[in-house]
């Protein structure tokens, strides 16, 4: 009987709070946050899908064991014995070289021998010459063909039928490689492409003992649990002991080039989406409450007419349940609807269409809606049925009770766990709704402070009568003040917060990669050439260059101790511990490297400085003694300083520097980094003068990462709309929360012989005084929280300007006086005895 009578009740209610308004600001507020959220939410499952996809073809299987000797044999039969294709190919660095007749010139080359049936995933694309468009292909090269990048033929001069020299074999050049599915991100697969049969590679007499090949055992299979299992086979026979220099490479390294730059945009989207999120919970907070002020007297007849709590309580359950599940199905209605443009900017970071979207965004923005409602709507409403009649009569709603409580705790913590599964990172996560809620305490003590200090400093005696009335309107409901300055200053935060990350956090981000970073590097200078070729690079106009020396050294001991790579469970490591580090010196620390632990002192023997990603891999800390194996020469140094290195920036990095000037008696090679002049023929007139240097072309490298960075900004900008307009319905919430207190206290002003024209100054005083507080609380906020975002979760260095309050005490006056202009537009003009008889009803 009493839930028939709070569901008939709930029922009626809803249509009367409908049709008059009531409920108009929840529902933008929770519509919003749904919106933004899924939006992202539904772009992102089906990135992922497609980047999973994307990933088996640039794997070239469903699962691949590398290793630097023919795999082993176990491996091909554990394929065979669970049902699964294979194919083995082999890549390794040589020199081709085109005929004497045609120039003589060489270059090297990274040659890949395959085999029938390759590839397992994906299709190769190839054109009948340099200029024309790519197909797709099921076919490989036949014997005694080579299929080459575009960029050998420029470099040799050749074109498509001409002879090409391998070792002690001429094959013909017959199609033009436009895309290889698994060319992989490592530093040999930027050299131009040579593709042969396997079975021509005998001919070549290019494997001996100390060639360096790389053997890539693919496996696919229709059946995923078998795939599974041979994965799973795959990793524990590698660690065996007796197994050495293999490892099985899985979806998450199909595109390691991309990874931090993806990571760092789907982080963009998401704490952009998490903002539009947490305005809401403001906006829905404050309509919550007004909603309850305007329901008081409602409340009241129903409590004197007999209606008990729990029935009053589940009516307004009932109702706000049917709202948010209106208001979270048309916020993913919306979310899915918007996501679409997210595809048209974003789609093409995967190749072929996107697959379609599952159901999970969906279950989570119904969710996020209800748990946004129920934790921050539902508690000051429920105050409504848990308090005495007399009380509500006397239109005071009183303190929360236990049951208001236990639901605003159970909702907040509900709320927090749901944005940070969607931050879909802890520390970005953490950042973001943490400093949210150190923000709302901060601020609203910050604002009790201030509203003591103005009553103080403002003498009634001399201050004008618009700013003595404007004082005693605020020290008289001085809950009400704090509460408004802190929403306001909530709601422009984020808008702060969001400012700079459109302008300040987004140009930090470009100037990581910036567009004209290095987009060539030259290895393998020898040291007596050195002032040749850097002369050679400034006579072609090249202003900045990265010029190191280089050597290579295994790492065999730590602190006097001998390590292996059967030591670290971690695959990383026992990459790492399993081949040479490219090492480098300089008496200087690199400009574009970070010191984050230790000194870098210039000259000091027996030091090297150490990335700090190496170091955290294999649990190095400062002070540890390293022993490297430099061509035979062992050499000990301690560990003084730990450098921050941005591997996307595309300049010169080393995992180990030592801070001197020389080395006396290591063998050394130097490498450049440097933008090469838009001048045609550079690469091949460099390499005919230098023959024996490696020059490597990043510039598609580069290209792709700028791509995503306007994508991804674009995308950012585009739903920065969806969070900007969250932020106006908390600026309107935060000014009309009040918008009948002030009605009523100035129809009394009124009535006793106040002008229109010294109550709009008190307005103006009292919006212009808020705005200025939370703007210069909301911007200082907005520079802490920006400076840890950029530092913890997106990985740069950004400090925010000295003048960013200043600004934005301003515009915080400036939207104050705005939304209340549009919120409060009507309280002086409404006739005084309509306001009094309404006050009285």
């Amino acid at each position: 009987m009493a839930f028939h009578s709070a569901w008939s009740l709930g029922w009626r209610t809803l249509w009367r709070d409908l049709r008059g308004g009531e409920l108009r600001l929840l529902i933008v507020a929770v519509t919003l946050a749904v919106a933004a959220l899924t939006a992202v939410g539904f772009f992102a499952d089906r990135l992922k899908t497609g980047l999973e996809r994307d990933a088996r073809q640039l794997l070239g299987g469903d699962a691949v064991v590398v290793s630097d000797q023919p795999t082993p044999a176990q491996f091909d039969r554990q394929a065979r014995s669970l049902g699964l294709r294979s194919v083995t190919t082999l890549v390794f660095p040589s020199m081709a070289r085109a005929p004497d007749a045609q120039g003589g010139g060489s270059r090297l080359v990274a040659l890949k021998a395959v085999p029938t049936g390759y590839p397992l995933r994906g299709r190769l694309q190839v054109a009948q010459d340099a200029e024309g468009p790519g197909s797709p292909t099921s076919e490989v090269p036949r014997r005694g063909e080579a299929w080459v990048d575009p960029a050998l033929l420029e470099a040799l001069g050749l074109a498509v039928g001409d002879p090409l020299l391998l070792g002690d074999s001429q094959l013909r050049i017959t199609r033009v490689i436009t895309l290889e599915p698994d060319r992989g991100a490592g530093f040999l697969s930027f050299a131009p492409r040579v593709m042969i049969h396997v079975d021509d590679l005998p001919a070549t007499r290019l494997v001996q003992p100390a060639s360096r090949v790389g053997w890539r055992f693919a496996v696919a299979g229709e059946d995923p649990r078998a795939v599974a299992r041979f994965s799973d086979w795959a990793v524990a026979e590698a660690r065996r002991p007796e197994v050495r220099g293999v490892r099985v490479e899985s979806l998450e390294g199909g595109r390691p080039e991309m990874r931090q730059t993806l990571d760092r945009a789907e982080k963009f989207l998401n704490l952009v989406a998490l903002l539009a999120a947490l305005l809401s919970a403001v906006a829905v907070a404050l309509a919550a409450r007004g909603f309850a002020s305007r329901h008081l007297d409602d409340c009241a007849m129903l409590r004197v007419l007999g209606q008990s709590q729990r029935t009053i309580a589940g009516s307004y359950a009932f109702e706000f349940t049917l709202v948010g599940v209106f208001a979270s199905l048309l916020g993913v209605a919306i979310g899915f609807a918007v996501h679409f443009v997210f595809v048209a900017m974003l789609g093409g970071l995967v190749e072929g269409r996107l697959p379609a979207p599952g159901i999970w965004p969906v279950l989570f923005g119904l969710g996020m809606g209800l748990t946004l409602l129920f934790a921050f709507g539902l508690p000051p409403v429920l105050q409504l049925a848990q308090v005495p009649a007399l009380r509500v009569i006397r239109r005071d709603v009183g303190n929360l009770k236990p049951a208001s409580l236990l639901v605003l705790g159970i909702g907040v913590a509900g709320f927090a766990a749901l944005l940070l599964a969607a931050s879909s990172d802890v520390k970005l996560g953490g950042i973001a709704v943490g400093g949210f809620a150190g923000a709302v305490l901060v601020f609203a003590g910050l604002s009790w402070v201030a509203v003591k200090l103005l009553k103080r400093v403002v003498s009634e005696a001399t201050a004008p009568r618009w700013l003595v009335l404007a004082t005693r309107q605020i020290g008289a409901r001085p809950a009400y003040a704090v509460v408004q300055s802190s929403a306001l200053a909530v709601g422009l935060l984020a808008l702060v917060l969001l400012v700079l990350l459109r302008t300040d956090l987004i140009a930090s981000w470009r100037q990581a990669t910036p567009a004209d970073a290095p987009n060539r590097f030259v290895i393998n200078v020898m040291p007596e050439q050195g002032e040749a070729f850097l002369a050679r690079l400034r006579g072609a106009g090249v202003q900045r260059l990265d010029w190191y020396p280089m050597f290579r050294g295994r790492l065999v001991a730590v602190n006097g101790s001998a390590i292996s790579p059967d030591r670290y469970p971690e695959d990383r490591a026992r990459r790492l511990l399993d081949r040479e580090f490219n090492l480098s010196f300089a008496a200087q620390q690199p400009a574009h490297n970070q010191l984050v632990a230790g000194r870098w002192v210039p000259e000091e023997q027996g030091t090297v400085s150490v990335e700090e990603g190496l170091a955290t891999t294999l649990g190095l800390r400062l002070g540890d003694t390293l022993r490297f194996d430099i061509a035979g020469t062992m050499s000990e140094a301690r560990i003084t300083s730990l450098r921050k290195v941005d591997w996307s920036s595309m300049r010169a990095n080393f995992f180990v520097m030592y801070p001197v000037s020389a080395l006396p008696g290591v063998p050394v090679t130097y490498m450049g980094a440097f933008r090469a002049p838009e001048r045609k023929g550079f690469d091949n007139a460099l390499v005919r003068e230098f023959p024996n240097i490696t020059d490597v072309d990043m510039t598609a490298t580069l290209n792709q990462v700028q791509d995503v960075l306007d994508k991804v900004i674009r995308a950012v900008e585009f739903l920065f709309g969806f969070t900007l307009a969250a932020g106006v319905v908390v600026l309107f919430a935060a000014v009309t929360a009040t918008r009948e207190e002030r009605a009523r206290e100035f129809a009394i002003m009124r009535a006793v012989g106040a002008r229109g024209s010294l109550l709009r100054q008190v307005q103006r005083a009292e919006l212009v005084g808020i705005g200025l507080l939370a703007g210069f609380l909301a911007s200082v906020v907005a520079s802490i929280v920006g400076w840890a975002l950029a530092k913890y979760a997106f990985d740069f260095t950004w400090t925010a300007s000295p003048f960013v309050p200043l600004v934005g005490a301003a515009a915080g006056a400036v939207l104050a006086l705005a939304a209340g202009w549009w919120g409060l537009r009507g309280v002086l003009s409404r006739p005084v005895v309509e306001t009094l008889r309404k006050a009285a009803e």
